[in-house]
C-alpha cells in the first residue's frame, strides 16, 4: 500500500474511532446503559474497580486482542489492533479534557438514543472500510468459529450479555434501557451500512438497447447484461439488458433512460449481495 493511501486510511480509521469514543464519553457513560459494546461493559465494571472507564477498556480490547489472534488466527489485521487501542486513548482524552462532565440532555433515555445514532456513523465508516472497533466484534467471531453461530446472531448474543451484565450494578430501568437500546442499535447500525450499499438490478425493455448499453459502458464504466424475452400480448421479440448499479449510477442511468424512451419498460430489485471477478483481473474467457 502506498504511504498516502495509507495515511489516509489511517485518518480515516482516526476520523471513525474519534465519532465513536464522543458518543461513549458524551452519551453512554452518563446513561450508565451496557449497549452492545466493550466501553458498555466497562461502564459496569468501573462500579467494582476504581478505574478509568478508558483503562477498563484499553485491557479489555487487548485481552480480547490477544485472545482473537490466538483463536481465530490472522483474522484481525493492523485495523482492529489500531482502533481497538486508539478508542480508549480517546476516551481517555475526552476524561482528561472534561473531568466533570455528567450529560447534555441529563435524561438516561435520550442519551442512549443520541449514542446510538453517533456511534453508528463512526461504525458504518469503519466497517465500510472492513474495519471494526475490536470489542464485541472479536467475541461474535470467537463465537462463529468456534459454536458456528452466524456472525449477525453472535454480535446480537454478545451485545444482550453485555446487556444483561449492567443488573449487576445497576436497576432493571437501567437493564431494560440497554437491552432495548442494543435492538435499536442492531436496526439503526443495519440502516446505516446495508441499507445505504444495497444495490439495484435495473431490468430494461426498450427498443433503444444499443444507447443504453454504450451509455452504462462508457459513461457509468459498468458491466451489463442483453437477454432474448417474448411478449406474451403479441410474441414479439424484444432485447432486455440488465445492471447492477448503486445509488448514484442508479439516478444516472434512469435520466438517461427518461430522456431516450420515456415509454421503456422497467423493473428495479434490490440486492442484498454481490461476488464477480474483479475488472482488474485477466479476462475469463468460457
Amino acid at each position: 500500500m502506498k504511504s498516502k493511501q495509507l495515511f489516509k486510511e489511517l485518518m480515516m480509521l482516526s476520523f471513525a474511532t474519534l465519532i465513536i469514543s464522543a458518543a461513549v464519553f458524551f452519551f453512554l457513560v452518563p446513561s450508565h446503559a451496557a449497549v452492545s459494546s466493550v466501553s458498555g461493559l466497562a461502564i459496569v465494571i468501573r462500579q467494582f474497580v476504581h478505574l478509568p472507564i478508558s483503562v477498563i477498556t484499553m485491557i479489555l480490547n487487548i485481552s480480547l486482542l490477544i485472545i482473537g489472534f490466538f483463536t481465530v488466527g490472522k483474522e484481525f489485521g493492523y485495523k482492529t489492533v489500531y482502533t481497538s487501542i486508539l478508542l480508549p486513548l480517546f476516551i481517555g482524552m475526552f476524561e482528561i479534557l472534561f473531568p466533570h462532565f455528567t450529560s447534555f440532555t441529563h435524561d438516561a433515555l435520550l442519551d442512549v438514543v443520541c449514542y446510538i445514532f453517533v456511534v453508528s456513523i463512526g461504525l458504518a465508516i469503519l466497517f465500510n472500510m472492513n474495519a471494526s472497533s475490536g470489542g464485541i466484534d472479536i467475541i461474535a467471531k470467537i463465537m462463529n468459529v468456534y459454536f458456528h453461530v452466524e456472525l449477525g446472531k453472535a454480535v446480537s448474543i454478545a451485545g444482550l450479555l453485555i446487556s444483561f451484565s449492567s443488573l449487576l450494578a445497576y436497576d432493571s430501568k437501567t437493564v431494560i434501557l440497554s437491552l432495548l437500546g442494543s435492538y435499536l442499535n442492531g436496526i439503526v447500525l443495519d440502516h446505516f451500512i446495508f441499507d445505504q450499499n444495497m444495490k439495484k438490478r435495473v431490468c430494461i425493455v426498450s427498443p433503444k438497447i444499443e444507447e443504453i448499453r454504450d451509455f452504462i459502458l462508457n459513461e457509468l464504466h459498468s458491466g451489463a447484461s442483453i437477454y432474448k424475452c417474448i411478449g406474451a400480448y403479441h410474441g414479439d421479440v424484444h432485447d432486455e439488458i440488465v445492471c447492477i448499479t448503486d445509488k448514484a449510477e442508479f439516478r444516472k442511468l434512469m435520466n438517461f433512460v427518461h430522456e431516450i424512451d420515456e415509454d421503456a419498460f422497467i423493473t428495479v430489485y434490490k440486492v442484498a449481495n454481490m461476488q464477480y471477478r474483479s475488472k482488474v483481473l485477466e479476462e475469463k474467457v468460457f
